[in-house]
Parts: C-alpha cells; structure tokens; sequence
C-alpha cells in the first residue's frame, strides 16, 4: 500500500471540530466589522500555521517523509512563538521546550504555549515514527503529545483528547499483533518495550488522583487495553498487577484474584448499576484470560461464575462471547460437554452480534462439544448457524457433523485426514481429536455388536476402518467398564461374548427372550423362567470348566498308575 493510501481518509478530530465551529460562526462573522489590527495578525497567523500543516500532509503523501517531519516541526515552533508574542513573552520559557527526554524519574507537566496545531503536528509526528518503527522517537513525541494535550493553552476537548489517544493505543497494539509472525525476536522486544512504554505513559498522564490531565474513564479503559496486550505479550505477573489496579479502581476486595466465597458475594452485593457492573465483567474476562493461560482451575472457575452472575451489566458484546468461549473451553475441560455446548453457542452468537469472524471459531467449537455430547441434534438446525452452514470454513464441519450422524467413520477421519476446512489447524480441536474419534468409533462398535451375541474382535476392528485389534479391545474394555456392554473379552479366541442381561430390582435375572421382549418381572411364571435360565447357563459354565480340567486329570492320574 503506498503513502496515499494509508492517508487518504484520515483526518484529525479537531480539523473536524475547525470545520464545524467554522461553518456554525459564519452567519456571525458576516455581521462583524472591526479594524483592528492585532485581530489581522492573528488570522494571518492562524492561515500560515493552517498552510503549514497541510503542506506537511502533503510531504507525507509524497513519500517525503523527513521533509514533513521537518515541516511538522516548524509548525510547532511557529505556534508556540506567536502563542508567546501574545503573551508578551520575549524570555525563553522552560515548559516551551521542542524536544522532551524520556526519563522514569521525571515528572509529566503541561506544555505552556502549546495551540491546537501543535497537538495535531505531534500527533503526526507520532504516527511517522510508529511507520518507520523509530521507537525512541515515537516514545519522546508521544509524551509531547500527552503534555501538550494536557496543557490549557491548545484548548483540546476531552473527547478529542480520548479518541486520539484511543486511536495511537489501537495502532500500538496492532503493531505488536502484525510483528509476531513477520518480525525477529530482537525487533519484537524492540516493540514490545515500546507498547509497555506508552502505556505507562498514558496511564501516568491520565490517573484519577496524580495524573496531569485526570481521566478516569480514559484511565480505566486504557488499563483494560493494556491488560489485553499483555496477555497476548504473556506477560502473567504484570497482567496481576493491572487486574488489582483495576479492581481497586472499581470499588471491588482485591482478594477477588483468589476466587473466594466471600469476594464472590461482595461482587455479586455491588453497585448494581450498568457502569459497574459492566466494569465487573469486563475485569472478570481479564481474569478468565489470565487463569485461563495459567491453568488454576478453581480460580477460573470462580471468574467465570462470577461474570455471569453480574446483573445490570451492558458489557460489549465481544466481551461477553470472550467470556462465554472461555467458559465453553472450561466446560470442556471438565468433560461437561452439555454446559460447553451451550456455552459455546452463546458465544457463538455474541460474537455474531458484534460483527466479528470469531464467531465461526465458537461454531466449530460447538460442533465438536455436541458430537462429544454425542447429541442426536444437528447445531446446523438453529436459524443462527443455519446461515453460515456454507461458508468455505464451516463446510468440512457441516459434513463431519453428516458422517458422525449417519457413522460414516470413513469418511470422518477422511476429513480430518486430510484436514478439510483447516480443521486441524486450530489448538482447541487437535486437543479434542483423540475424544471425537473414540466417540464415533464406540457408537460404530455399538452398532456393530447389536445383532451379535459372540463376535471376532478383527470384525470388529474392520468396521473401523482397519484400527488395530488392542485398539478394539481397549475401546471394548472401557464400554464394559462404564456399563454400557455386558460381555466378555476372549483374548485367546479374539472373540467378544455379549452376556444375556439381568433383571433389575427384585433379584431374579431376566434375559430377553427370543422374540426381544423383557420378561415379566412381577409374575410367579417369569421368575421361575428367570430361575431355569440361571440354572442352565451354571450347567453351562460347569460343562465349560469340566472339559478344560478333565485332560489334565486323567494324565496325571496315568502318571500316579505307573
């Protein structure tokens, strides 16, 4: 993308609000006459610095780039010496310094002579160093910027002063997003230090009780944003501290961190108000991040409980899938697969709210609980599924959903094989792959044994599709566990003997007769029925027993003759 591009539609808040004050004042401004001097000095300032900083735009779209940045600076130098000629400051002043050094000890102070032009080219300057990944000097005129928006001298209004910091913020963290794959460790570092740096510097600017220009909205929001960039950055025990920061802010027991009964009570007793309690949720999708990443069950747990149990709450609709997914992905965990279904097509839908392709992550993530589920419902029947069935990345798992369903096995693992849809490519997924295989292929036995009272395991190994026989067996042994097949295993024979099935309750067995109807447990008929039925499989297993003792019996009696 060239120069021109990137700036085609970007425009300053404040040319904006220029432009509004301007046309809203023109009706006025007609009806006013006046020779005085001063006043045609100061409008002919004001086209010059106007001149000048357009002139500078144009350098930049030209691909001129040290030329704006030098044209951008002598705006600066021009508005602060007309601001000072006003003012009848001839001396030079210590707060009207161009260059501003970074230390951890200094003090952040307002700019004095510092118009709205000067914000607009520091503002400018700040987005040429972030293109050119000339950090130190992003990081310098950055704190110009935040000095210079804080001084009472540019006039700057407090939602202009939001979005653009807002708007440098978002380019910061996307430019750490973007240099994950396609940057070395050294310059990842580099833009790691430089986010940490601006954040810092935003958060001192605009703390509640000792920032030069107090914001706690800004404040809360940028703290918010900063405990996102470190979650992604990995930076754990940091991302604590903004959580207890944020929670203290919030008027909530910092012994939230540790998931307890009593902060889970005050979280729930809290303002019941839609700011606070969507200041809860918002913290409480940190914190499931955060105990998320470091696998603390119990405190994630806790976390996600807590966030929806909030009342009140109007949280942004990403930020409740965020916490949705996440407590699917929990669920899961825990083998609830009922719950993360459930979970997972919530998120699945606030995601699809707020217009993000998230959402086609959640609906695969609620296709493989539902097959773990081993639910006899299609999550494609649901209108809001329904209408993304075809996209190119849900297709593979419209048709794993199909072949589930109908105990394709074939053609299942020929999907996740061959990894249609990208399917293989999510963490999530290859984490569950071992899960769906072992449902459908115990489904397939299922259906495999039915009409069998003794069958091969090797027939049963080909129904799914060639496993390996100590595959089967493991596969059979765990049915038998769990209670769902009543048989045997003989391993020398390679067979699997189903058993006849008892009669509950009253003690006398049952065995579905013939016909497949279940005996009458109630009448005198049937539990003599039940008693012979006993009676003869004990004969049977004694006849068993006598042939396989008897040659060993007789030969070491010929043995006791001779």
């Amino acid at each position: 993308m060239s120069d021109s591009e990137d700036y085609e539609y970007e425009y300053d808040e404040s040319d904006q609000e220029a432009m509004d004050a301007g046309s809203g004042d023109e009706e006025d401004a007609s009806f006013e006459y006046t020779d005085d001097e001063d006043n045609q000095n100061n409008d002919e300032g004001e086209v010059a610095l106007e001149n000048s900083y357009y002139n500078a735009k144009g350098e930049r779209d030209s691909g001129e780039i040290d030329e704006a940045r030098e044209t951008f600076e002598s705006v600066i130098r021009m508005e602060v010496e007309q601001n000072k000629k006003e003012a009848g400051v001839t001396a030079t002043h210590p707060d009207d310094a161009m260059d501003v050094e970074v230390t951890s000890s200094k003090l952040l102070e307002p700019l004095a002579f510092h118009g709205p032009w000067s914000y607009k080219a520091v503002k400018q300057l700040v987005k040429l160093h972030l293109r050119s990944l000339d950090c130190d000097s992003a990081v310098k005129d950055y704190e110009r910027l935040l000095r210079v928006a804080s001084s009472p001298d540019a006039k700057i209004s407090p939602n202009a002063v939001e979005k653009g910091v807002n708007n440098m913020l978002d380019r910061v963290a996307s430019l750490i997003n973007n240099s994950n794959s396609n940057s070395t460790s050294d310059t990842t570092s580099q833009q790691e230090a430089l986010a940490q740096s601006i954040y810092d510097l935003t958060l001192k600017a605009f703390h509640p009780t000792s920032g030069i220009a107090p914001n706690e909205r800004l404040w809360f929001k940028t703290n918010l944003k900063y405990g996102q960039l470190l979650y992604e950055m990995n930076e754990t025990a940091k991302l604590q501290l903004v959580i207890k920061d944020l929670l203290v802010s919030s008027g909530q027991p910092t012994d939230i961190l540790e998931g307890t009964t009593d902060s889970f009570s005050a979280s729930s007793a809290m303002d019941s108000t839609s700011t606070g309690g969507t200041h809860v949720m918002e913290i409480a999708a940190l914190q499931i991040q955060l105990y998320s990443r470091l696998k603390d069950t119990k405190k994630l747990r806790a976390a996600y409980h807590r966030a929806m149990s909030v009342r009140g709450g109007i949280p942004h609709p990403r930020t409740l899938a965020l916490i949705q997914e996440l407590g699917g992905k929990m669920h899961m965990s825990q083998r609830s697969f009922d719950e993360a279904s459930q979970a997972f097509f919530q998120a699945f839908k606030s995601y699809d709210e707020a217009g993000d392709r998230s959402r086609l992550r959640c609906l695969k993530y609620l296709v493989m609980a539902s097959m773990l589920h081993a639910s006899s419902i299609n999550p494609f029947d649901s209108h809001e599924a329904r209408a993304h069935r075809d996209d190119p990345e849900i297709v593979a798992m419209t048709n794993l959903v199909q072949a589930f369903h109908n105990d394709d096995i074939k053609t299942f693992e020929k999907i996740l094989n061959k990894n249609e849809g990208r399917i293989m490519d999510d963490e999530f997924v290859r984490e569950h792959v071992a899960d769906l295989l072992r449902t459908i292929r115990t489904q397939v036995i299922m259906r495999t044994i039915g009409p069998y009272t003794k069958i091969r395991l090797a027939k049963i190994s080909k129904s799914l599709n060639g496993i390996p026989v100590e595959h089967v067996e493991s596969l059979l042994v765990s049915l038998i566990l769990d209670g769902k097949l009543n048989g045997r295993i003989d391993q020398v024979g390679g067979v699997l003997v189903k058993q006849a099935q008892g009669v509950a309750d009253t003690g006398p067995s049952s065995a579905d007769k013939p016909s497949g109807k279940k005996v009458d447990v109630g009448s005198v008929e049937s539990r003599n029925t039940a008693s012979i039925q006993r009676l003869v499989r004990a004969l049977e297993h004694l006849t068993d027993s006598i042939s396989n003792v008897g040659p060993k019996t007789t030969f070491h009696q010929q043995q006791v003759m001779m």
